[in-house]
């Protein structure tokens, strides 16, 4: 993952859309992370599928592009993954279970 940094300067109503659209991709992720732990078992199609669920069920995930709660549904798999593949090197230091991420 690249990540750039810079700072904006911009006006409180586009601050207060981004803090919006950070708190909506958060939601999406422990949403979806929250479904794989009550239904053990799913693959990557299912989160995305759920991910459709959350945007009918939720006006302001909706208003959310299509591609950010993607690629929330995409973090969400890499912790997963990330913990499958801890524990199955068995390092027991990282083998923690994908937890809920507050704001």
């Amino acid at each position: 993952m690249i990540v750039y940094e810079f700072k904006v300067k911009g006006k409180p109503q586009q601050y207060q859309a981004i803090d919006e659209a950070i708190r909506t991709g958060q939601f999406v992720r422990n949403s979806c992370l929250r479904y794989w732990m009550d239904h053990r078992g799913l693959g990557r199609k299912e989160l995305y599928r759920y991910n459709t669920e959350l945007r009918s069920m939720y006006p302001f995930v909706q208003d959310l592009n299509s591609h950010a709660c993607q690629a929330s549904v995409e973090r969400c798999w890499s912790a997963i993954a990330r913990f499958f593949d801890n524990c199955k090197n068995k390092d027991i230091s990282k083998e923690g279970v994908p937890t809920i991420q507050e704001t």
